[in-house]
């Protein structure tokens, strides 16, 4: 038999703990998925990374696999007489079994009533990425994935739920690779990203956008009709409204999948024609020798000492 290090595997410390096992685990599985590269040997590499994350995750599997010791990878070896005790599974040699197989086997042979059959083996999991628009992430929409199992390939229809955010990770549970002699079938985690929007930019279940409004609109007050993801709104602007101000619209942003909506925020700039017509500069001068208006002084408190 010959051994394999696992750790190297994922290239954590052997005192990893389990979020730094499960972190090591995600970032190298999308990088050397079948999916996600074309390299030679991306195959092997993605089931070695499965390999390793499946013993060390399990306390009792790597609890057993520290036992054995450190070692060269690739080592021929056969474990100590005294962990066969401590380990039992039901093997009468271990020339011809591989370590993953023998690891495995261990909840197995603890169970009463276990026989010397083939060894369950829980099927792959699967780390994929879908890219929706904002819009479809708000109201929820199907996706097909195409997943590429060991049969060659199959096509699967999600459904990606109303609500979801850049960045989260859905779990889609036995929908993974078929399990192998009583084994579960694994999952698939599909990993959420969502495509630039042309006006509104996410925060979680809040979205923001630029609000350009005139002079004359912020000075005076306004009322404006602007776009949500679920239609047109009326935003009333208060009078004497700076740039820079955020306007809350409540419960106006995306669906957070339990029934309610994040809020919706109009951050205010000013904006100015870039040319005048004569009435236009004539007025503007007006409004410049009688205003007593100045941007760039500080206006004293009230009340000041």
């Amino acid at each position: 038999m010959k051994y394999k290090d696992y750790y190297a595997t994922l290239g954590i410390a052997r005192d990893a703990d389990l979020d730094q096992i499960k972190k090591a685990y995600r970032k190298l599985a999308r990088q050397h998925h079948p999916d996600m590269s074309k390299s030679a040997g991306t195959e092997a590499r993605f089931k070695e990374i499965g390999e390793a994350y499946a013993t060390l995750k399990d306390p009792d599997k790597r609890a057993a696999y520290d036992e054995l010791g450190r070692r060269p990878a690739g080592e021929e070896f056969a474990p100590p007489p005294q962990w066969t005790h401590q380990h039992p599974t039901g093997a009468e040699s271990f020339e011809d079994i591989d370590l993953s197989d023998l690891l495995a086997s261990l909840g197995r042979a603890r169970r009463p009533g276990a026989g010397h059959g083939p060894v369950p083996m829980q099927g792959r999991d699967f780390e994929t990425q879908v890219r929706i628009s904002l819009e479809d992430a708000n109201r929820g929409r199907q996706v097909t994935l195409e997943l590429a199992d060991a049969g060659g390939g199959r096509t699967l229809e999600v459904t990606v739920p109303p609500g979801v955010t850049e960045g989260q990770k859905l779990r889609l549970r036995g929908k993974g690779g078929k399990g192998r002699n009583g084994g579960a079938d694994g999952d698939i985690y599909l990993h959420i990203t969502i495509a630039p929007h042309a006006v509104f930019r996410p925060d979680g279940h809040d979205l923001h956008f630029d609000l350009l409004l005139a002079p004359w609109e912020a000075a005076l007050g306004v009322q404006i009709e602007v776009s949500t993801l679920e239609g047109a709104v009326l935003l009333v602007v208060p009078a004497g409204t700076r740039s820079g101000r955020k306007l809350r619209m409540r419960e106006r942003g995306m669906a957070d999948g339990r029934g309610g909506h994040g809020d919706l925020y109009a951050h205010v700039l000013i904006d100015v024609p870039a040319t005048l017509s004569e009435r236009e500069r004539e007025l503007f001068k007006e409004l410049g020798s009688v205003s007593r208006f100045n941007p760039r002084v500080v206006p004293a408190k009230e009340n000041a000492p």
